[in-house]
């Protein structure tokens, strides 16, 4: 008992020591909001891409028939554009809110780092222990 209690000062004296060792963070770059308008950009000119494919042809061939002219020059814009007539301006929102979003992950990931990291030690402390007990498989057996 008078063991343990002798160790509480020792532990309030290395605190600030403890304290003092450099946290892990994420590379500044990631949390940059200039990096991430960019990152938003070019989410923005993939999306645009992807939805200016011609598609029309694939569905006439899978419904075993030639396409039209007009299915020839069919896009993937223009397939989404008949599912919902407000596609392209609920995609624009949907790409405008990914920047704001995108740096609330990034801030709340580089708060959480120190304690994943920690936790990512003590689990491998933890392994090494177990390993460390497992038996020699070529110890030879009675």
């Amino acid at each position: 008992m008078r063991t343990s209690l002798a160790l509480i000062p020792l532990l309030a004296l290395a605190a600030p020591a403890i304290a003092a060792q450099p946290q892990p963070q994420l590379p500044p770059q990631l949390t940059d909001p200039a990096t991430i308008q960019r990152m938003t950009n070019a989410m923005q000119a993939l999306s645009n891409a992807l939805l200016n494919v011609n598609v029309g042809g694939v569905e006439a061939a899978i419904e075993g028939r030639d396409a039209s002219p007009w299915e020839r020059n069919m896009t993937v814009r223009d397939m989404a554009r008949r599912e919902d007539p407000n596609f392209d301006r609920k995609l624009d929102q949907r790409i405008a809110q990914v920047g704001p979003t995108m740096q609330r992950n990034m801030n709340a990931v580089n708060q959480a780092l120190p304690e994943v990291m920690q936790s990512l030690h003590e689990a491998k402390k933890s392994i090494e222990r177990a390993v460390a007990n497992m038996p020699d498989p070529t110890y030879p057996q009675r």
